[in-house]
């Protein structure tokens, strides 16, 4: 018996027929995809209409300075601390935390008295919150 050793093939991978798939496919998604630039989304925004009501339930505001000074109901606060805010919320609404509260701040006003405006109606109870921004007027400043 002769046992001689054969010569191995060499082992080899062909990529010419994957670089033609990949090709074909290329071609594919370029010819189907289409590509559009949008410059805005359109959205139908809500629109609130009415008449004044006459009897119109009280409300406490609390006006926010862009200083960062409280009013509460168009009364000016000695100083801005939170003690000061509560004390002055509880004697407004009489204890009655169901009341409307609207907490209104100038638009350059600090962020940290609005967020202690918010913490105040919190600790108290507040249910019925509204926070709005106003822009400050020239004649103002």
């Amino acid at each position: 018996m002769k046992f001689r050793r054969q010569a191995a093939e060499e082992v080899s991978v062909n990529l010419t027929p994957l670089i033609d798939v990949v090709f074909l496919l290329l071609i594919f998604f370029m010819v189907t995809t289409t590509f559009t630039k949008e410059t805005h989304l359109s959205v139908d925004l809500p629109e609130a209409t009415g008449e004044p009501v006459e009897n119109q339930p009280d409300q406490i505001e609390i006006l926010i300075s862009k200083t960062g000074e409280y009013a509460v109901n168009a009364k000016s606060l000695v100083n801005t601390s939170i003690k000061t805010l509560k004390t002055a919320l509880r004697k407004v609404s009489k204890g009655n935390n169901k009341l409307p509260l609207v907490i209104t701040s100038d638009a350059n006003a600090p962020y940290q008295a609005v967020v202690t405006a918010m913490d105040a109606a919190g600790q108290l109870g507040f249910v019925h919150l509204s926070i709005t921004t106003q822009e400050q007027s020239d004649k103002d400043e």
